[in-house]
């Protein structure tokens, strides 16, 4: 009986000591694919997500280290800006933590480490701590999100607004004071609940839906510190005008818009409301065309001083333009706002989003950007994934590290252009007529056609110049 006292006794002593133990020990370390540990299922897991990835550092051109940047040194100033502030880097959440590397023609060939196979609200907070423990080691304090991609769908509208709300909690504490959302958007694409559209749907109750889940996105938004939000209208456009209203539909559009800009005004929400443009894919035809068509819309209904526009350069190359004429088009009519910094492949003919990685239209793209003055609050976000066949965790880093050091290397080139002021001469020389009294009174309205047709008469036949388009090219390409 004693023996069994005493053992009792060293029993409750031994727990004792092993629950002092947990008490002191240091969080969990496991890495992230121990998911069968105590540590893995738990919602507030310390693992390692990139174990062996350093924080990338600036390096410089002549650096062979991959997982360093050559050319983004973010403190360093070009043109009387740090290149921090020029660039305003943002990672996308979609591509980088819920890509799977799937295609029209084959199933998921991407399985991070830190996956489960489920979309459960566990599994959705792993992900959101991988995101900001990448956004750290990479260096960038920006992200970007859907509601849908980062909280699970419910079986409700409030089920799935808890969720929602449960996750942005956890992301709220993550981010601290240092990292916030450059913008924050509504997925209203995927659930089949919006195959004829949202804004744009025949149906009320799915009109009804899309705004509810807007208003909680732009609230969520909001909690977070976003400096935007996005509007993308993947399904708001038609596949034949045989069975659709298309007047009515963008009327539809333009109020629910409006209802957008007095809700974000009710709750203080300062900021800037953006339109993305795509000219299809997944719809035949989508109402926001390109630059020029969404400014038309918002100028008709009286939406111009309430929305600018988020430039994607793929989406530029779809709609037939290159992605400077894009970004310039937005800037001269003021609505420069975003860029989603990606590129396509011109010999596939979707939505590719690949990382911009040619300097050339890297230097035309920060050339718009320099010529904007920048694009706070706005950024440059990778809306761009990883290829199909790249499934090493390591290249989301690589592909993160090339394009930020293509834009950087962008920002120099732009730098170098203005400093030399060639490629300006040239331009100013092939206008310098208008520079002439007359032509100013013309620029300024004051010439009428009877004026005009004196003038021709008084200087005959016109001498037209060379544009000297090859020596621009010259001049442009010295500069890579």
């Amino acid at each position: 009986m004693k023996r069994m006292e005493l053992g009792k006794i060293l029993f409750v002593l031994l727990c004792a000591s092993l629950a002092i133990a947990g008490v002191v020990a240091a969080p969990p370390t496991c890495p992230a694919n121990d998911l069968g540990g105590e540590c893995g299922d738990a919602d507030d897991w310390k693992g390692e997500f990139f174990p062996g990835i350093p924080h990338i550092k600036y390096e410089g051109p002549s650096s062979k280290n991959p997982l360093a940047y050559k050319w983004y040194n973010a403190e360093e100033e070009i043109l009387g800006k740090k290149m921090k502030d020029w660039l305003r880097f943002s990672v996308a959440f979609w591509h980088t933590f819920r890509g799977t590397g799937g295609d029209p023609f084959g199933s998921a060939t991407k399985f991070w480490p830190w996956e489960d196979g489920t979309n459960s609200l566990a599994m959705a907070k792993r992900r959101m701590r991988a995101n900001f423990e990448f956004l750290k080691k990479l260096g960038v304090d920006r992200w970007c999100f859907h509601d849908r991609d980062i909280a699970p769908d419910g079986k409700t509208l409030e089920e799935s607004n808890a969720n929602l709300d449960e996750v942005v909690a956890l992301a709220k504490e993550l981010q601290g004071t240092e990292i916030r959302p450059l913008w924050g958007t509504a997925q209203l694409f995927v659930h089949p609940r919006y195959m004829h559209g949202g804004a744009t749907s025949p149906e009320v109750e799915v009109y009804a839906y899309a705004a509810a889940q807007v208003k909680k996105a732009i609230e969520v938004t909001h909690y977070l510190g976003g400096e935007n939000y996005v509007f993308w209208g993947g399904r708001e456009g038609y596949q034949t005008l045989l069975n659709t209203d298309m007047g009515r539909e963008l009327d539809h559009m333009a109020r629910f818009l409006e209802a957008a800009v007095a809700y974000k005004k009710k709750i203080g929400f300062n900021g800037t409301l953006l339109l993305e443009p795509k000219p299809q894919e997944p719809t035949k035809h989508q109402y926001d065309w390109d630059v020029a068509t969404t400014a038309s819309f918002l100028r008709k209904y009286g939406l111009l001083g309430e929305f600018k526009i988020n430039v994607e350069c793929n989406h530029a190359t779809l709609s037939g333009h290159s992605c400077h004429h894009e970004l310039e088009t937005a800037r001269l009519n003021g609505l420069f706002g975003n860029l989603d910094a990606n590129t396509g492949d011109p010999q596939i003919g979707w939505d590719t989003d690949q990382f911009l990685t040619d300097i050339g239209e890297a230097t035309l793209v920060m050339l718009s950007v320099v010529r904007n003055g920048g694009l706070a609050p706005g950024g440059i976000n990778f809306d761009a994934k990883l290829r199909r066949e790249s499934t090493d965790v390591e290249d989301l880093f690589i592909a993160h590290i090339g394009g930020m050091d293509t834009l950087a290397r962008g920002l120099r080139n732009v730098a170098k252009l203005i400093e030399d002021g060639s490629l300006d001469e040239l331009v100013r020389k092939r206008y310098e007529s208008f520079d002439t009294e007359f032509g100013a009174q013309i620029e300024a309205g004051k010439v009428d056609f009877e004026t005009l047709e004196k003038k021709a008469m008084e200087w005959g036949e016109p001498k037209v110049p060379s544009a000297k388009q090859e020596l621009a090219e010259m001049i442009f390409q010295s500069a890579l």
